[in-house]
């Protein structure tokens, strides 16, 4: 299996909380930005879901805190997509200092939404198979 998506992201100051340490919000931010640009990467815009009528939904998602994260410590976001044949999918992430620590683990179920049913897809890998450029991005 190859490595899973990564993304560099720079902890900003704004973004702590009162005890000087990441504000717990935000690693949900940082575990959709890296999600976002994975799907950039593989040539899936929002314009391009829109047009194909489907848009990815969050479900559940699950945040394990291991290290406090601080102002300027740089971490890596992973991304690595599960299929289980069904309407949802996995998404496991994790949130990695640049020494090799790891802050965080998310684990996220989604789906991806019919906009016209408002229903989820019967088969979400069929669709990002037809309108992603890189399918190996999805595990697929």
């Amino acid at each position: 299996m190859s490595e899973p998506y990564s993304v560099r992201v720079t902890v900003r100051g704004y973004e702590t909380d009162v005890q000087g340490h990441l504000n717990q919000a935000v690693y949900i931010n940082y575990a959709e930005h890296a999600r976002w640009s994975l799907l950039q990467t593989a040539g899936v815009s929002q314009t391009r879901l829109i047009d194909r009528g489907v848009g990815p939904v969050a479900l559940e998602t699950t945040i394990r805190y291991r290290r406090e994260l601080v102002a300027g410590d740089e971490v890596d976001v992973t991304c690595a997509f599960e299929w289980s044949g069904g309407k949802t999918f996995r998404v496991h992430q994790k949130i990695t200092k640049a020494d090799g620590t790891l802050a965080a683990e998310v684990d996220a179920v989604g789906g991806l939404l019919d906009l016209k049913a408002r229903k989820l897809v019967a088969d979400p890998r069929e669709i990002f198979r037809e309108i992603t450029s890189a399918p190996e991005l999805f595990g697929l």
